[in-house]
């Protein structure tokens, strides 16, 4: 076992799982709950983590950090820009009561990445190590603790975007970048398709991209680099500086405005970043240089669905509405093959052969066979 400072929240936690699997229980594992609604509705007893927090182990020349699964975000994003670093796939802080809230083991968990996604890789692409128990209550180390160690790279990664469905992360350890010398935004007012050609086409280039986002007929493009290479690039795009851009990623890295918490169903489509635009009447917002697509308005889930197939894309209900009650499940609507449902499901029954940790979060991925996943 990984040997923390203050070993007690460990043990509690481990003490907990040992208690529940002999009840024959289930668990939610539940940081500062800001994610809430994201997956099917989370069914069983609640297995909290915010208590068990703390960095344990942070070397700013090796670009690495380690800490405690329950640690907040903004705990460690404070500690790395103290250093001129920060999380380069800009994890979202959902709002919880008013103030920007999560975990690092939350973030891994749900496998959420911000705007810079495109350009420097996934959440799954900065796991480096994890400590996790699984459902037979053993701890578990998997992978390494630097950049260029590739040993048992595959299960940290795995942890990534598996909702607590495997077992509980008690720490991560995770590769960091450093913050840019230079940044600067631009945007312009651009149509839909003109937007989408110069996204493919800037993306092609050189360019020190990291964020392009068109809305309200203005296309939003961040660049971060040199000062030389962001002076050239901001040559080539033109367009005009916008004020405040720290603010104005950050709000949507967090999902802020209030477009990310509709009425009805807040829907994502993924796809290639060249893919046709959706001739699908309501409000969109085109994300990550193309490759992800937000909606509200009144089309249907088939609608949508067909939409995300045409451009073999992958569709999910992201939100529920403010008018929809909670307990109304999130959906993953995408098409599983049977080889890939059955690895899922032996994945699931070698970490958590019992069925310890809810595996209905992730239906999608045949874990639970009772949840019901629309195709």
């Amino acid at each position: 076992m990984a040997d923390y400072p203050n070993q007690d929240a460990t043990n509690t936690l481990i003490e907990q799982i040992a208690t529940a699997s002999g009840q024959g229980e289930r668990l939610v594992i539940t940081g500062h709950g800001s994610k809430q609604f994201y997956g099917q509705a989370p069914a069983g007893t609640p297995l909290e983590t915010a208590g068990h927090c703390g960095i344990i182990d942070y070397e700013p020349g090796d670009l690495v950090l380690r800490a405690r699964a329950g640690t907040p975000l903004t705990q460690i994003e404070a500690v790395l820009a103290e250093q001129g670093q920060c999380l380069g796939f800009e994890p979202p802080r959902f709002a919880v009561q008013g103030a920007a809230r999560g975990t690092l083991g939350g973030a891994v968990a749900a496998g959420l990445s911000g705007p810079r996604r495109p350009w420097v890789g996934s959440t799954r692409d900065f796991v480096l190590g994890v400590t996790m128990v699984n459902g037979l209550g053993h701890s578990l180390y998997f992978g390494g603790q630097l950049i260029k160690n590739v040993a048992g790279f595959d299960v940290p990664r795995l942890m990534a975007g598996s909702l607590g469905t495997l077992g509980l992360l008690l720490d991560v350890t995770i590769r960091v970048l450093p913050i840019r010398p230079a940044e600067v935004t631009l945007q312009l007012q651009l149509s839909g398709s003109e937007a989408l050609q110069r996204m493919v086409e800037w993306q092609r280039r050189p360019l020190p991209l990291s964020g392009m986002v068109y809305r309200d007929d203005r296309l939003t493009i961040r660049l971060s680099g040199t000062p030389e290479g962001v002076a050239a690039a901001q040559e080539a795009i033109g367009g005009e500086r916008l004020e405040s851009a720290d603010e104005w990623w950050a709000s949507l890295r967090d999902q802020r405005p209030s477009f990310f918490n509709p009425e009805n169903s807040l829907w994502r489509v993924s796809c290639a970043a060249a893919a046709v635009l959706p001739e699908i009447a309501g409000d969109w917002t085109i994300d990550w240089g193309g490759a992800q697509r937000w909606y509200q308005g009144d089309a249907t889930a088939a609608e949508l669905l067909d939409y995300a197939k045409k451009i073999n894309g992958s569709l999910s209900r992201f939100r529920p509405g403010t008018t929809q009650t909670s307990s109304e499940p999130i959906v993953f609507l995408s098409e599983i093959s049977d080889p890939v449902a059955a690895i899922h499901q032996r994945l699931k029954k070698a970490f958590d052969p019992d069925g310890l940790f809810d595996g209905s979060r992730l239906p999608v991925a045949g874990i639970d066979q009772t949840s019901t996943v629309l195709v």
